[in-house]
């Protein structure tokens, strides 16, 4: 019996293990994959404050040193399954359980990707998740963006500000964002939008130099030149294996009140496997924070 199970080693999970550990608690960190999440494939981070120019693995190296060296318990396992018990709550592998007397829920979600070849293979080589994360290394170049939600609008309208040109490549007709996002973006005059179109093929070697698109309606392939693509097309969260016992949204995601507590008590979710608007690194952090807090004050 541990007093905090962490579910998921991301950093929203980091940094709920060493606030946890800090105020003294015995702590079990859950990761099925790879310490430090979705940030370990960025090759370069410039938006996390006080760390100029760090690697995404050395960001996530570092953090989880700092949670082994304050004594915290780290286990390579996927969860199957997580219930209520008399005295906290009992998590199954298949093959090993762990309880705890809390449990802080950081199982992050994934970008949706296109499902093209040697798609992870540029990723962070010119093909990108994040327009906040990754426009900065484009400035001046022609970039394209997928998707017509949202998150394609904003992301179009935040990038046109950088480079010199951004094509929105949509699949159908229309777009699908809010009035108020396509106004932001169709004010852009170096914005154009492709709709009807998808990315069929990735182009360049080493580094992303152009995009293959098919006209949906005519069935025409041509080559678009860029050096950045930014794929906007949702997330998918990592929540299968906990709804019979948390509630969550139409999308899978956590529900949870501001301070990071699901309708269970002594279960918080933390990072951007929870329902929130924005989805970043600090803010991955800043949910951990006060997930370990509030869990902390739980236990008592």
């Amino acid at each position: 019996m541990t007093d905090i199970l962490i579910i998921g080693g991301g950093i929203a999970g980091l940094t709920a293990a060493l606030y946890a550990l800090r105020a003294g608690k015995t702590v079990t960190v859950i990761e099925k994959e790879t310490f430090g999440g979705q940030i370990t494939s960025s090759p370069r981070v410039d938006n996390y404050p006080g760390l100029p120019a760090v690697s995404g693995n050395a960001l996530a190296d570092a953090m989880l040193g700092q949670v082994m060296d304050l004594g915290g318990e780290i286990e390579m396992e996927e969860i199957a399954s997580l219930r209520k018990t008399q005295n906290g709550f009992c998590v199954d592998t298949g093959k090993k359980t762990f309880e705890g007397r809390a449990v802080i829920l950081a199982t992050g979600a994934r970008h949706r990707p296109l499902g093209l070849d040697r798609e992870e293979a540029l990723t962070g080589r010119g093909i990108s998740y994040c327009a906040l994360c990754d426009g900065a290394f484009h400035q001046g170049e022609d970039v394209a963006v997928v998707g017509g939600g949202n998150s394609a609008a904003q992301a179009a309208a935040f990038l046109a500000d950088i480079c010199r040109s951004v094509t929105v490549i949509q699949e159908f007709d229309h777009f699908t964002c809010d009035q108020r996002d396509y106004a932001a973006m169709a004010s852009k005059e170096n914005v154009h939008p492709l709709l009807s179109a998808k990315v069929k093929e990735f182009r360049g070697q080493d580094k992303l130099s152009g995009v293959v698109i098919r006209d949906q309606q005519t069935g025409e392939e041509r080559e678009l030149p860029v050096t950045g693509l930014f794929i906007t097309i949702g997330r998918i969260p990592d929540t299968e294996a906990f709804r019979d016992l948390i509630a969550c949204d139409g999308q899978g995601f956590f529900v949870t009140d501001d301070g990071c507590a699901t309708a269970v008590p002594g279960v918080w979710a933390a990072g951007d496997c929870r329902q929130k608007a924005v989805r970043q690194l600090t803010t991955a952090a800043a949910d951990g924070t006060i997930a370990a807090i509030n869990a902390c004050r739980y236990l008592g």
